[in-house]
């Protein structure tokens, strides 16, 4: 992280031990953004019989003063524990709101190749996480035309996650520039990034800061 500061970032996505040890560095650079991920899941590998939890609550988010919490949202799990989601993630929601933070839902289909079908049924989740109330949606890439139909019919922000590092630093970049000239408001791109080398992370980072100033379009 101490790495990344003083490039050209608006923020961190953290866990709350990240947040506890870079307190001192981030009060130096006020300008970046902190969004806490609030809950976990496990074993990912095994999404039908792994349980979620919240690991942080909305208040540890106050205390700690970040700027945005973040829950999953996997649709590939039991019926019981997507009861169990969508409870946790109202609750959040109606919570968060006290405070006027803002809450990002991921969907996603936990260890499942990126075929059309998943693709297709993560926008439907994306669709779930509106109805509970999230301010922000993060999705992995869906492709340009599926990112602005479900930009245009949400009408709140959409991020693009980054996922685990994949391809090369151009394909990320291509996928990035076609998510923001699509119309998402931004990406939360982390192993895509960091797991490359320094120099290379860099270059990235240049050019991904200089696309969503290039071709993004504030939609509110």
């Amino acid at each position: 992280m101490r790495r990344y500061i003083p490039e050209d970032i608006t923020g961190f996505m953290v866990s709350t031990g990240i947040v506890k040890q870079s307190e001192v560095d981030l009060a130096k650079a006020s300008h970046l953004a902190r969004i806490l991920a609030i809950d976990a899941f496990w074993p990912t590998g095994t999404p039908d019989t792994g349980t979620g939890t919240l690991v942080a609550s909305v208040e540890d988010a106050v205390r700690l003063g970040v700027d945005c919490v973040k829950m999953l949202l996997p649709w590939n799990v039991n019926d019981a524990e997507k009861v169990l989601y969508c409870k946790r993630v109202g609750a959040v929601v109606s919570e968060a709101s006290k405070w006027h933070i803002p809450v990002m839902v991921e969907p996603v289909f936990l260890a499942a190749p990126r075929t059309p079908e998943i693709i297709e049924a993560e926008l439907e989740v994306a669709r779930v996480g509106y109805d509970l109330g999230a301010d922000i949606i993060k999705i992995t890439f869906p492709g340009p035309d599926a990112t602005a139909k479900l930009c245009a019919e949400l009408d709140i922000p959409v991020v693009v996650a980054g996922g685990p590092r994949s391809g090369d630093a151009k394909s990320t970049v291509k996928d990035i520039k076609e998510a923001i000239e699509a119309g998402a408001q931004g990406v939360v791109v982390g192993r895509k990034i960091w797991q490359r080398p320094p120099e290379e992370a860099k270059d990235m980072m240049k050019e991904i800061s200089a696309i969503t100033r290039k071709h993004f379009t504030r939609r509110w």
